[in-house]
């Protein structure tokens, strides 16, 4: 079902808080060869599949004590020894557990359980062979983050890339609209200018005190009402979103997230507050970054969560308001 998400004039107000009124509206709809480097292969030289020996190749890998966090450019050596674990399919880095064709050529995990032959040389992949020499490399090899194109220069151990890459800030940004079908993807920078041209009914609101009015909530199905909020330096997307649970059973989730990176998001506190018939609910937060997303706080319910009941509660004619604060954090 699609989801609509808010729109509707900012009211700006001279004292006071300011209040927005979203009306939810209709969301949009929504094999290349092996790279091998003689000089680099000839130093790894004569281990063969399966084989425990720890090539010599290894003593020419990294600094000592180098791990996580260790920066700079790489020595041309470096760079050829990590070629000879590149994926001929994804060109990211065959990672242990490493897995060869009959052969000897390697592919990715990932890219092998696509495949039905070698990428290679067209040779079966069954029955799988491990290869424990490159494993032994790679164990001593320090992999760049699979963001290096655009800015992270952290090199890191194999186990720690996978942890790395799923927070790395210069990991592209989708876009954070709820709901929609949106598939743009691009830098944090680009987050606000293409919100801006390409979800044009969402309105920003200026102050850290602000009312944000989502109308009809008694519309069926899954709805969205999404706002903007901008201070501190900073824009913070406000959403309520409805979803069907069993047997029609109806719940609200309402959330704050930064735009911007989980580390900023950490200097940030919010509070979401619903008042009316001398009632008062309070949920008081950090931000998530737009990097996690809001399904994740809601599968976590780590948000504002109310039922139908509850909105009803505080609503009037149909339309909830929630009190909406940002402050900063004492360092």
């Amino acid at each position: 079902m699609s989801r609509p998400s808010s729109a509707g004039p900012s009211a700006n107000k001279p004292c006071g808080k300011q209040q927005h009124t979203p009306s939810p509206a209709a969301a949009p709809t929504a094999a290349a060869a092996a790279s091998t480097t003689p000089a680099a292969a000839a130093a790894i030289s004569a281990a063969g599949a399966g084989s425990s020996a720890v090539p010599a190749a290894a003593a020419v890998i990294a600094s000592p004590g180098a791990g996580e966090g260790s920066g700079g450019p790489l020595s041309p050596q470096h760079h050829e020894l990590t070629s000879l674990f590149e994926c001929p399919v994804c060109f990211d880095y065959v990672l242990p557990p490493i897995l060869q064709c009959q052969a000897g050529h390697l592919v990715c995990n990932q890219c092998r359980q696509k495949l039905s032959c070698c990428p290679t040389c067209r040779g079966s992949l069954t029955p799988s062979i491990r290869n424990l020499a490159m494993e032994k490399v790679a164990s001593a090899v320090l992999f760049p983050c699979k963001y290096a194109t655009t800015g992270c220069s952290l090199t890191l151990h194999h186990t720690e890339k996978p942890e790395h890459e799923d927070i790395c800030e210069y990991r592209p940004y989708s876009c954070p609209c709820p709901g929609a079908s949106c598939k743009w993807q691009g830098s944090l920078e680009a987050v606000m200018s293409h919100l801006m041209h390409a979800h044009k009914s969402i309105t920003t609101l200026q102050g850290e005190d602000i009312v944000f009015l989502a109308t009809d909530i008694n519309l069926p199905g899954a709805v969205d009402w999404v706002m903007m909020q901008s201070c501190f330096g900073h824009h913070f997307m406000l959403v309520l979103e409805k979803q069907e649970k069993y047997e029609g059973h109806q719940q609200f989730f309402a959330i704050v997230l930064l735009i911007g990176t989980r580390k900023q998001a950490e200097n940030f506190a919010y509070r979401l507050e619903l008042n009316g018939n001398r009632r008062r609910l309070t949920w008081e937060a950090t931000p998530r970054s737009i990097h996690d997303g809001v399904a994740a706080a809601i599968v976590n319910s780590d948000c504002l969560v109310f039922d139908t009941a509850i909105a009803h509660l505080f609503a009037d004619n149909g339309n909830l308001g929630i009190n909406v604060t940002i402050s900063t954090c004492c360092p």
